[in-house]
């Protein structure tokens, strides 16, 4: 008989197993949803919901943490298996693609004419972030909702520190490259969001 630790271990990894799986299927990669490792989750959760007082602070401190985690995939999970559905999901790029869309106003959307690199969701040139806060609301936009739609965690995301890295990035690349076009990119790589800078020559 396994022991809460490695309980709470295997539901860890499932879980990132499931985030796997699902960005595989909603990428069109597979023909099915993991529906054997959510059953394994839900089978796991469902135990330690009705023993939580049976087990130490810290496991259950664990515990949560993973059921709030899974919680919030399953909403992801949701809205994408009802995009697909609805056939508003690009299969290439999944749902975060699809929920750029909206934001690309004043970007280059991934099929531009400009011929974007594999990858890239969103793109704006942004020469000066303290002059072009529409842009850079734009791009933090485009970004958090990215994220969000890959079930990738926002919450040390605020438009106060995306703006100062803004800031920070687009002065060391001018002073290191003597560029005044740079351009941000919101590019999905390996099934992670990534925001990049690009100088334009």
């Amino acid at each position: 008989m396994t022991t809460v630790d490695e309980d709470l271990n295997q539901l860890e990894k499932d879980i990132r197993q499931l985030k796997v799986e699902y960005d595989q299927y909603f990428g069109g990669g597979k023909k099915r949803p993991p529906a054997d490792i959510e059953w394994r989750i839900e089978q796991l959760i469902r135990r330690y919901a009705e023993r939580i007082a049976e087990i130490n602070f810290g496991q259950r401190f664990r515990y949560n943490n993973l059921a709030q985690t899974y919680a919030k995939y399953r909403e992801v999970f949701r809205k994408r298996f009802k995009q697909k559905e609805e056939g508003t999901v690009s299969r290439h790029f999944g749902v975060a693609a699809k929920a750029i869309e909206a934001e690309r106003t004043g970007g280059r959307p991934v099929d531009g004419a400009a011929g974007p690199k594999p990858g890239t969701l969103f793109a704006v040139t942004c020469s000066d972030p303290d002059s072009e806060p529409e842009k850079v609301e734009q791009l933090f936009r485009a970004f958090r909702s990215a994220k969000e739609s890959a079930g990738e965690s926002t919450d040390r995301l605020t438009q106060q520190n995306f703006r100062e890295f803004l800031r920070r990035k687009t002065q060391q690349l001018k002073t290191g490259e003597g560029s005044q076009q740079l351009e941000y990119v919101v590019a999905l790589e390996g099934g992670q969001v990534r925001l990049k800078a690009r100088v334009k020559k």
